[in-house]
């Protein structure tokens, strides 16, 4: 019989907390909330904005970034990227598992009506391939700044690291999966403006959360300590 390590045992929680936030992210993405009205009306490439505007998935994401830093802490680049690609494989997954739903016939009696059902689910292949491609980038580009920010702080300073991965990937995630999803269908000023009301949101919510990201530290240094915290400093490959 095969037992878990202690450290495998973290990986497959990370791993499990992770998909399901991305999951859910993803599928949340396609509406739009009004977050708060703003004092004064701002324009924004002839586009006029009396409120801040952002998309359910922002409530979700955050969720993401906290396990990113963790996992890419104590697994590296080849553990977090590893579990990267499984997120991509999942929502393709579970795109086309709505697919599926989406195609079998209603019932009668169902308490959701197909158009209701469709309305929420029936996100188009746009908005699929947008997020798909915003999201693996933006992961991407969170992992290989987390890492370089952490051979220049010698393995210091993990608020800069956890803080400035994320700022510096969450611009490009947020800009592409509306650029990709809603091009045509949104005028560039409105996509232009819910990209910089959902990233002044993840900027608030990256700082916001490093001290989630010290604790998830503390408590798996804690767990792993029987293991000499051999993970603190993971051996990097492809």
């Amino acid at each position: 019989m095969t037992v878990l390590t202690r450290a495998q045992k973290v990986y497959v929680v990370c791993a499990a907390v992770f998909l399901t936030a991305l999951v859910i992210a993803e599928a949340t993405a396609g509406k739009f909330f009004t977050a708060f009205d703003l004092p004064v009306a701002i324009r924004l490439l002839g586009v006029e904005f009396e409120s801040v505007i952002m998309t359910a998935g922002v409530i979700a994401f955050p969720v993401t970034f906290i396990v990113t830093d963790v996992m890419n802490e104590y697994f590296g680049t080849a553990g977090i990227r590893f579990v990267t690609y499984v997120g991509l494989a999942c929502v393709v997954f579970a795109f086309g598992l709505l697919q599926v739903a989406l195609a079998v016939p209603t019932a009668e009696n169902s308490p959701v009506p197909d158009a209701a059902f469709a309305a929420v689910f029936g996100t188009t292949t746009r908005v699929i391939v947008g997020s798909l491609v915003a999201y693996l980038v933006g992961q991407l580009v969170d992992i290989a700044l987390f890492h370089r920010l952490r051979q220049w702080t010698d393995g210091r300073h993990l608020w800069l690291r956890a803080t400035g991965s994320t700022l510096g990937s969450q611009f490009i995630d947020t800009f592409v999966v509306l650029a990709v999803a809603f091009a045509g269908q949104l005028a560039l000023g409105e996509i232009v403006a819910i990209t910089l009301f959902n990233y002044g949101y993840k900027v608030v919510i990256a700082v916001a959360i490093t001290p989630l990201v010290y604790l998830g530290h503390a408590l798996i240094d804690r767990y792993l300590w029987h293991h000499g915290r051999a993970l603190e400093a993971p051996a990097e490959a492809g």
